[in-house]
């Protein structure tokens, strides 16, 4: 027989449906009703259906994880879905189901085998030992990758992943670093939850090998920490990230579907990269959540820097910047919403419009909602205020900013130990 809690939740599950289906049916979404009179049929027709799909879903994923999971009552969504359990270890493929935002459906490697690693080597970029990292993210098959031990693992070239796979460093320390760093490339379904990854470098001008069976030339690379390139279905989770060449995350060239959560990012100038340059307009189409991270210690710019797509900043707590936190070109949308904003003395702005005069930039759809400002910061928004031209912009429901620092207490690389809660 089922608990009192299951039963309550499925009861709660079948409220939800029965509110989405009223609202459906109300003005507040735009219905019309037409009566034929021939066959007495009524056709309900929705004017913004996309915004009742993403209810029904957000509804959904929150009753499935709510007859899952125990909650731990942080308010954090991700963190309450998984480390709650002490028993993480044995449930690591649990985390896979706790994404949310525009990155929500990247399951990683959860599908198939554990591969763990135990030489922290890469000395063949191109004929990758077994154990190695390099070996495990070249396969063919789904793989979530786990590590035997603490390591640093210096990359002499770029590490280029296949699809279907997750870098999961709890239990260990794990740090990518003083060397090439990370490249997702024309791959779907990465996750990357609790790495160090920092100090990365250019390299490149040489062969590296991509898959079992292929390796190929690779040009110079930027020495960012970890590029995202014609991807989709991406999701980096409580990673720590400082100190590279170029960019921390930079997503570019038709990039889409990506969560960037939890993760905890000093000592930078050009911090997070969202889109390829202006003149390349297939990124319109880009989708990226940017949830839950601290902006720390020694950042510049780009928190992020976004063209053409729809991009969702939410929770996030930022303590310092040099120039300014979120900017932009190239028309992007870009939806503010409950972050916690703490200016410096020198550098109130939180916005940068790029690249173009204010007579085309304040046509862009910017908006600040529910954002806390502190010691005279401010968000020059533009664009429309009506919440619809955010619909592609919004991929999750906001908390309050006021408790945005209690739910990024814990963002970046977390200590998880055997038999205790991360």
């Amino acid at each position: 027989m089922a608990s009192n809690g299951a039963l309550q939740s499925l009861v709660h599950l079948l409220a939800i449906f029965f509110f989405v289906f009223q609202l459906v049916m109300s003005k507040s979404f735009g219905t019309s009703v037409n009566m034929t009179k021939a066959e007495n049929v009524v056709e309900y027709h929705v004017e913004k259906p996309e915004l009742v799909a993403q209810m029904v879903e957000r509804s959904l994923n929150t009753s499935r994880r709510k007859l899952s999971y125990m909650s731990c009552g942080t308010g954090n969504p991700i963190d309450d879905c998984w480390r709650c359990d002490p028993n993480w270890v044995n449930n690591r493929k649990r985390l896979a189901d706790c994404a949310i935002g525009f990155g929500k459906d990247a399951i990683g490697g959860q599908n198939g085998r554990f591969y763990i690693v135990t030489d922290p080597n890469d000395d063949d970029p191109v004929n990758p030992r077994p154990g190695t990292l390099r070996h495990a993210v070249i396969q063919t098959e789904p793989l979530w990758i786990i590590f035997q031990r603490d390591m640093v693992i210096q990359l002499k070239e770029e590490l280029i992943m296949n699809s279907y796979k997750t870098i999961d460093g709890r239990g260990a320390n794990v740090h990518i670093a003083n060397g090439a760093c990370i490249t997702i490339q024309y791959v779907n379904n990465i996750i990357i939850h609790g790495i160090h990854i920092h100090d990365c470098k250019p390299a490149g001008n040489t062969n590296v090998r991509s898959s079992p069976t292929h390796y190929g030339y690779r040009t110079r690379s930027d020495g960012d920490g970890i590029t995202i390139h014609g991807s989709s279905a991406i999701w980096v989770d409580h990673c720590s990230l400082s100190s590279c060449t170029d960019g921390l995350i930079d997503a570019t060239r038709g990039s889409t579907a990506i969560t960037i959560s939890n993760s905890f990012f000093t000592h930078h100038d050009k911090v997070m990269l969202l889109g390829h340059s202006d003149d390349y307009t297939q990124d319109v189409k880009m989708q990226v959540t940017v949830a839950f991270n601290h902006f720390g210690e020694g950042l510049v710019q780009r928190m992020p820097r976004c063209r053409h797509g729809y991009f969702h900043v939410v929770n996030n707590d930022y303590t310092h910047w040099e120039m300014y936190a979120i900017g932009g070109s190239a028309n992007p949308t870009i939806n503010s919403q409950g972050n916690r904003f703490l200016a410096s003395d020198s550098h109130k702005e939180v916005t940068k419009h790029e690249d173009a005069p204010e007579s085309t930039w304040r046509n862009w759809n910017w908006r600040s909602e529910g954002d806390l400002m502190l010691n005279g910061a401010f968000f020059r928004a533009s664009g429309a205020g009506a919440s619809s031209s955010y619909t592609k912009a919004s991929s999750m429901a906001a908390r309050p900013s006021s408790i945005v620092g209690s739910i990024t207490a814990t963002s970046g690389v977390l200590t998880c130990r055997k038999g205790s809660r991360c």
